[in-house]
């Protein structure tokens, strides 16, 4: 029995032992620095994606997280504001259904109360076309991956300094990991019903 009592106290006490470290990989060693490798997790790639990954890999998954993050943080916000009851005025058809009388969030574009088909067919053209056409480095000036403004839109970015434009763009990775958690997790709760703090009934 002691010796039972004895083994459970050391396992237990191996619970709290500082991990044991491996050899970093190549992979760690050339993106640990890149922007997005911050506190608290720093450097994180659980599914190993970029495991003997070159540059241009890195900045492929790169453009494709900060393209989730910015589509992430719309549609966020979007369903937090249509939720509040804002909604844009007029009618969305010919029909003269206002937009107001179309349920909120996932239910707005599935379901029997859903916009028309020709409507959901419009939004997604529109955001082909934004896709193919306005929301890449048309002009091939972007500083940096995710750089869209293709010397037309500046909004001041040019009088910052390194050391800000670094800071906004850690503060836009951020916001997008955090909107992409979001409006995951409002889908869900939206699946599931009941009611959420602020969002009101799903």
């Amino acid at each position: 029995m002691k010796l039972a009592v004895l083994a459970a106290l050391f396992g237990s006490a191996a619970a709290f032992a500082p991990a044991q470290t491996g050899k970093a990989t190549s992979a760690l060693n050339a993106f640990e620095s890149e922007l997005g490798a911050q506190p608290p997790l720093g450097f994180f790639d659980p599914l190993g994606l970029l495991d003997d990954a070159d540059q241009e890999r890195f900045d492929r998954l790169r453009y494709v997280e900060i393209k989730h993050g910015r589509i992430a943080q719309l549609a966020f916000l979007g369903n937090i504001i249509t939720r509040a009851g804002v909604h844009l005025p007029g009618n969305i058809d010919y029909a003269g259904d206002s937009f107001d009388s179309f349920p909120n969030g996932w239910a707005a574009i599935s379901g029997p109360d859903a916009i028309p088909g020709a409507g959901f067919a419009q939004i997604v053209a529109f955001i082909g076309a934004l896709e193919l056409g306005v929301m890449k480095d048309v002009t091939g000036e972007a500083e940096f991956v995710g750089d869209f403004r293709n010397g037309a839109l500046d909004f001041g970015w040019d009088s910052f300094d390194e050391e800000t434009k670094l800071s906004k763009r850690a503060i836009e990775l951020n916001n997008g990991r955090a909107a992409m958690m979001g409006i995951l997790g409002l889908m869900v709760h939206e699946q599931l019903g009941g009611e959420l703090p602020i969002v009101g009934p799903m």
